[in-house]
């Protein structure tokens, strides 16, 4: 620990942290204010045919029906994942529910989709290990959290 209080050796996962929230956080800014808003059903006709067959029957008959809800609920949480994390604010919830979301991306989109590649799988392992280690706990809110409130440490 520095004179601050901050622990330096976790900067790696600081940095993970934060880039992956810009990240998120621009996408989902995008899929909600940019030209072409984000439609779910666009998403799923262009990779319905690939996704894991476990999966298809959530598509057809929750996700095709319900094609604005889970328009806006994609981009949102994309949205406040990124906040979240950027901030290191409920660092674990955010990252779960990244995880989440991105697990759902990879069964809808499967293997072969983009030659063969999907990087779906890579951000869910990121975001389990935000979720398993204190990210938020060095530069983030979450530190001032739990200093703040006992229960959350």
């Amino acid at each position: 620990m520095n004179g601050n209080g901050y622990n330096i050796r976790r900067w790696p996962i600081e940095a993970l942290r934060i880039y992956t929230g810009v990240f998120f956080l621009y996408h989902g800014f995008n899929k909600l204010t940019g030209e072409n808003p984000f439609n779910v059903t666009g998403f799923l006709g262009m990779v319905k045919e690939n996704s894991f067959g476990f999966y298809q029957p959530l598509i057809d008959s929750v996700f095709v029906p319900n094609a604005g809800l889970f328009s806006g609920l994609v981009a949102w949480g994309e949205l406040l994942v990124g906040i979240a994390l950027v901030l290191g604010l409920a660092t674990r919830y955010a990252a779960f529910a990244g995880a989440f979301m991105l697990a759902n991306f990879w069964f809808a989109k499967g293997q072969s989709i983009f030659n063969g590649q999907n990087h779906d799988a890579i951000w869910v392992a990121i975001f389990l290990v935000l979720a398993l280690v204190p990210a938020g706990k060095t530069l983030g809110l979450d530190k001032t959290l739990a200093e703040r409130f006992s229960f959350l440490r």
